[in-house]
């Protein structure tokens, strides 16, 4: 059973919430959008070994020992990446990697994440709206940690191997248990393991670098093909520079220092190159052409000065748009300009060597591209809206509602997923949007359009 247990959560990385004091909701209104400049990227990169090294690389660092862990594996092989060897049957959301020491490790890559279901397929680069982060996982953390120490002594490799994923593996446990079915509290996984890291050499330190509010923020997790339009990474834009460094951020999970980080950052050339080009799946419905081109006028009147322009001829403005005007949720905004993740960071290793990746919190949201909207349902960044006819239409968003928690019950008509309008926020994917950080107000650009300029826009956003 421990075996069977420490199985879910390598497959699924998935991540204790105290209500503390949260920060206010602070808007700065000596703004309303700024353009975010672009930065120098690393090119050259190989997109096949970008694939591969995603699928089959070392950058989580450390790792439960696979001796320990293979009996537990599925029988099943994997049939969405279709490795080979010892992946064969470890599920394509881990990877069985070799530690620095040797050791065969078993970790989450960044597949647990950015491969999301829709129509019963698994789409790499989709986020991942189906996982489940509502359950503590301080208890296993010590159970992990207590498993592997019988088996292994403390001075062996194979300890050796797993104390650093089980030192941040006990960090971030009690920050990142949600109140909310499908928001992901990656911000949190992260900002806990670099609370505990040197920032000079990335080594584990016992004592925290900051302090941290124990509510957990978290958010939808948005599709990866995106990011090659973008100048900053992250909905609130904070994460500027290198791209390489801020698409690794998953490593300080488990790996040991910055050596180790540097050979994954050079191997993460790769990986963006990968990304540059990753398409999102076209819309397997049929789409009304004569409606879809009164759509297209409509957005790029309406539209466009945010969320760019597409067809032959594309732009992507990158443009910050602050809480004073987008008016959505306020909290990840504000509790990011005041983390002391920013200060370390800023500090650190990521920030201090080439290529240079830092942090610029804002309070303010990037206006995303919008390929393959249709795909990334729920919306706004806290996935507090179910479709985008709702999004477009503030009138019709529920407080609370909930969806069967099944990626073939998709609505054609409103674009996203189809859902039922609640009374009190019960079942297992019910959506609360009274709870702090997941409120739904805001973005009311929509509203302003008529109920047929509405309609017109949803069928153009299909061709996206």
């Amino acid at each position: 059973m421990r075996k069977i247990l420490i199985f879910a959560i390598i497959s699924t990385l998935i991540a204790c919430n105290a209500y503390r004091e949260l920060p206010g909701s602070k808007v700065d209104d000596n703004w309303k959008v700024k353009p975010i400049p672009p930065s120098a990227q690393q090119e050259g990169g190989d997109p096949a070994a970008g694939l591969d090294y995603l699928i089959y690389g070392d950058y989580i660092g450390s790792g439960v020992p696979y001796e320990f862990f293979k009996k537990k594996m599925s029988n099943q092989p994997d049939t969405v990446l279709r490795r080979e060897g010892e992946n064969a049957y470890v599920g394509y959301g881990a990877t069985v990697f070799t530690a620095p020491n040797g050791v065969k490790v078993v970790n989450g890559n960044c597949f647990t994440c950015h491969a999301g279901k829709l129509n019963g397929e698994v789409v790499l680069g989709l986020g991942n709206s189906f996982s489940d982060y509502r359950k503590s996982l301080k208890p296993m953390a010590r159970l992990m940690r207590l498993g592997v120490g019988l088996k292994y002594d403390k001075d062996s490799d194979e300890w050796k191997a797993f104390e650093d994923f089980s030192n941040y593996f006990r960090e971030m446990a009690p920050y990142i248990q949600v109140n909310q079915a499908g928001a992901n509290p990656a911000f949190r996984l992260a900002e806990a393991c670099m609370n505990h890291r040197n920032p000079a050499d990335l080594t584990y330190k016992k004592a925290p670098n900051y302090e941290m509010m124990d509510y957990t923020i978290a958010t939808d997790v948005p599709p990866l093909w995106n990011v090659k339009k973008k100048n900053a990474l992250y909905y609130n834009g904070i994460g500027r520079g290198d791209f390489t460094k801020l698409l690794f951020q998953a490593s300080v999970l488990g790996i040991p220092d910055s050596t180790a980080a540097r050979q994954a950052v050079n191997r993460f050339r790769d990986v963006v190159a990968w990304l540059m080009e990753l398409e999102p799946p076209p819309y397997p419905g049929p789409v009304d052409g004569q409606l879809a081109a009164k759509g297209e006028t409509v957005f790029n009147d309406h539209c466009s000065k945010c969320h760019g322009t597409y067809g032959s001829e594309e732009s992507y403005p990158n443009k910050l748009i602050s809480l004073a005007l987008v008016k959505t949720d306020p909290l990840y905004a504000n509790y990011a300009f005041n983390s002391g993740i920013v200060g370390w960071y800023n500090s650190s290793w990521f920030a201090n060597t080439e290529p240079r990746s830092y942090f610029e919190p804002n309070l303010g949201y990037v206006a995303p591209p919008l390929d393959g909207i249709w795909a990334s349902a729920p919306y706004l960044h806290n996935g507090a809206v179910p479709t985008v006819e709702a999004l477009l239409d503030s009138a019709k968003r529920p407080t609370y509602w909930s969806r069967s928690g099944r990626s073939d019950d998709y609505n054609h008509r409103e674009l996203g997923w189809n859902y039922t309008a609640l009374e009190t926020p019960e079942g297992d994917w019910a959506f609360d949007t009274t709870l702090p950080g997941y409120s739904n107000k805001g973005h009311y650009f929509g509203d302003k359009l008529s109920e047929e300029e509405r309609s017109a826009v949803v069928e153009y956003l299909k061709t996206l």
